[in-house]
């Protein structure tokens, strides 16, 4: 807990380098030390409000997590602190009502932003929903099998599966598994992937046939939805900067088998290989770098990790990359442009300033393009004309995304 609290790297990465470097623990004590840890950072505003001079204390953070978040009883505890440690558990009160911010377990900058945004009451209902840890969402490969189908082989395996609400591709798990292990998803029929992250993607509208780029590709999750959409026809560019992440992605290609991926580095935004896709391509999806605030039921730590400062250089990142995908989209063509984010300042404040400096684009609204592929969608999605999804709203994770068309041909 220590070394994650200096958030100089991803919590998960830190609990998977402690578990290479404590090889002999088992499977329970992983789950546990994670579950805690986790537990612990979603509560963790909370916490060190409850406990104002002890905030940087791993030990202590940790005993008042499992008796506070966790539920552990003092008797349960006692074993495992010094004689100060629990004469200062015992101390700490929690009879006072949290400030708003502590209660939604939300740093000030955020808290602040959300508010202007969205009103207290929503920000105070999305930190809650982001204080659970999020469910497992499978996607299923629409080129390789059907979704009933595969509920089918998941239930008759013993999981309790069902049917995402709003995706007509995705499922959703009751309960964590060892996905890694099952037929499944060692053949590519199923791709973990959240309900909220394939609406984004469906809302790109991929077709058979067309050439289509995934600027800010990743390890490939949206990649997978546009190929499998196009029935492994046409071509999908998946460009990225990272060729560790891309790396990621052919493995899942060769599982899903999709062959109409070409997966590309490319060194930035401007890099001239791209001029020779410019104003070719049916369709851009933007999916771009940003806050996370979205993913923090996986992601807790992303709350600690960003600042105001790393805000302004994303927004202004954002804005050169959908300056940049825009010259590949061919006139009639689609660019759709999302993050994982809440916040305006990285969602509609960066397309309204392009669509103010760029008037061959207009939005095309994002509910009636959906309801195409997601005929399920409540009325207050699909009409809406940008998506924006919420888990306190709609079970996902925290999406934002908008549909625009090139005018001409």
């Amino acid at each position: 807990m220590r070394e994650v609290l200096r958030f100089e790297h991803p919590a998960d990465r830190v609990l998977r380098h402690f578990f290479q470097r404590n090889a002999k623990l088992g499977q329970r004590d992983r789950a546990l030390i994670a579950e805690t840890v986790f537990a612990t950072l979603r509560r963790l505003v909370w916490l060190r409000w409850l406990a104002p001079d002890d905030g940087d204390n791993a030990r202590r953070l940790l005993a008042l997590s499992l008796k506070r978040v966790l539920g552990l009883s003092g008797r349960a505890l006692e074993g495992l602190l010094k004689p100060t440690d629990r004469e200062w558990l015992a101390g700490v009160s929690g009879g006072e009502a949290a400030p708003a911010s502590a209660a939604a377990d939300l740093p000030a900058w955020a808290w602040t932003r959300l508010t202007a945004a969205h009103g207290e009451a929503w920000a105070l209902a999305f930190g809650r929903a982001m204080q659970q840890a999020a469910p497992l969402d499978l996607r299923v490969n629409s080129y390789r099998m059907r979704r009933d189908e595969a509920l089918t082989r998941l239930q008759a395996d013993g999981l309790e599966a069902a049917a995402t609400p709003l995706s007509p591709i995705g499922i959703r798990l009751a309960h964590k598994v060892a996905l890694q292990d099952h037929a499944l998803f060692r053949d590519g029929s199923v791709e973990v992937q959240d309900e909220g992250s394939q609406l984004l993607g469906l809302l790109v509208g991929a077709r058979r046939g067309e050439h289509i780029a995934d600027f800010c590709a990743g390890a490939g999750g949206k990649t997978l939805l546009l190929a499998a959409q196009m029935r492994d026809s046409g071509q999908v560019y998946a460009l990225d900067v990272s060729e560790k992440r891309l790396a990621q992605l052919s493995p899942r290609l060769k599982r899903a088998g999709a062959s109409n991926v070409q997966p590309q580095r490319i060194a930035d935004e401007d890099d001239a290989k791209l001029g020779k896709l410019a104003g070719k391509l049916d369709r851009v999806l933007v999916d771009a770098p940003c806050s996370g605030l979205g993913t923090l039921r996986r992601n807790p730590d992303l709350k600690f990790r960003q600042s105001e400062a790393g805000l302004a250089e994303l927004t202004a990142k954002q804005a050169r990359i959908l300056v940049a995908a825009s010259r590949l989209v061919k006139p009639g063509g689609v660019l759709v442009y999302g993050t994982c984010s809440p916040l305006l300042e990285e969602n509609r404040q960066v397309v309204d300033d392009f669509l103010a400096a760029r008037a061959d684009f207009h939005v095309d609204p994002a509910g009636a393009a959906l309801t195409k592929a997601c005929p399920d969608l409540p009325m207050a999605l699909a009409g809406a004309e940008t998506l924006q999804l919420a888990p306190h709203e709609h079970g996902t994770d925290g999406f934002f995304g908008i549909r625009m068309i090139r005018a001409g041909a």
